[in-house]
């Protein structure tokens, strides 16, 4: 599913809402979590998960194709662990 489907599916559902207040509340959630992953805090939405940035060290690596060292900065990652909801759900457990 893309972002334009989740707008579509819950205008839909939510008759009362508009198309244009959906976008904008599902584009305000986005950017407050990508916004509190900046900060470095942890985003959990029960039963579906946790995003979390992880900093990976800086280290030496590989070029694949010639085999040359290559300096890697250390760089933050995003983290999503699934809740146990989700996790069941796709395990077909029931929940």
């Amino acid at each position: 599913m893309i972002r334009s489907e989740l707008i579509q599916k819950i205008a839909a559902e939510n008759t009362h809402l508009t198309q244009r207040d959906v976008e904008q509340i599902v584009g305000t959630v986005f950017r407050e979590i990508i916004e509190a992953m900046a900060r470095g805090d942890r985003v959990e939405l029960r039963g579906f998960g946790a995003f979390s940035v992880k900093v990976r060290d800086a280290r030496t690596g590989r070029n694949p194709r010639t085999g040359e060292a290559v300096d890697v900065e250390r760089k933050a990652v995003p983290f999503f662990k699934t809740g146990k909801l989700l996790r069941d759900r796709l395990n077909n457990r029931e929940v």
